[in-house]
């Protein structure tokens, strides 16, 4: 999963750049595969070369390797806001078919009051402002749901146009890589459909561990196995 994310930012410029699984794997890309990716954390840091994996977007690391910092009003007024990053890099406690994030609240049953999650931080102007969006996390029907318990970051609404109709500058949710493969969104449905599987995942595996009846694309390719390069470098990035 980390791996394939981190291939996946090979040809980008830009990424605002999430804490948890998108931070290792937008290390992992600047790594291996991207050295000149510019690395933007929402705290205002652009251009971050940490040499461990930060604990949290105002870990120090960030500031001390960074190209350079400016105020969290500068950042998403003018970077973000300003259409000037190219990728946005986020996770998600839940996720619904036309990629919708939750990471608010999650309902725990009769009786009980909702589960409190950390909330939406910069998700949603990432979600609304960067060029494209990649979401990374881990597969299960708990994660991948039917239906949000709710609505933190507009991936792609309800369909096509939904977007647009908020004002939303940027492609949206292009791919959301997991554990078990990678699912893009239909052109014509926007629904998330899925695409690849890693070696040794069945297509039977994805849908049992999908929330809502999962499509496929007519041909769902195998995604290359992590090199030995690859597995060292992961490796060396979380044990420093």
């Amino acid at each position: 999963m980390e791996i394939n994310a981190a291939r996946a930012l090979a040809g980008t410029r830009t990424c605002f750049v999430g804490i948890g699984l998108p931070s290792t794997a937008a290390n992992l890309a600047r790594r291996l595969h991207n050295p000149g990716l510019v690395l933007i954390y929402e705290s205002g840091v652009i251009g971050a070369r940490p040499t461990r994996l930060p604990l949290s977007i105002g870990d120090g690391e960030l500031a001390d390797t960074a190209d350079t910092l400016v105020s969290v009003p500068e950042m998403f007024a003018y970077w973000l806001q300003g259409g000037r990053v190219d990728v946005g890099f986020l996770s998600a406690a839940q996720l619904d078919r036309h990629a919708n994030i939750n990471t608010t609240e999650v309902d725990r049953g009769p009786g009980r009051p909702p589960g409190r999650l950390p909330g939406a931080g910069g998700a949603p102007e990432i979600a609304a402002h960067c060029g494209e969006v990649l979401i990374v996390l881990r597969h299960s029907p708990r994660a991948l749901v039917e239906h949000l318990d709710f609505v933190t970051t507009l991936g792609h609404g309800s369909g096509p146009g939904d977007r647009a109709r908020h004002g939303m500058r940027g492609r949206g949710p292009t791919a959301v890589i997991t554990d078990l493969g990678v699912l893009r969104p239909d052109p014509a449905t926007a629904e998330l459909v899925l695409t690849q599987v890693h070696p040794g995942v069945s297509v039977e595996q994805v849908r049992e561990a999908t929330g809502w009846p999962l499509r496929t694309a007519d041909r769902v390719e195998v995604t290359e196995p992590p090199t030995e390069t690859e597995l060292v470098e992961l490796n060396a990035l979380k044990s420093a």
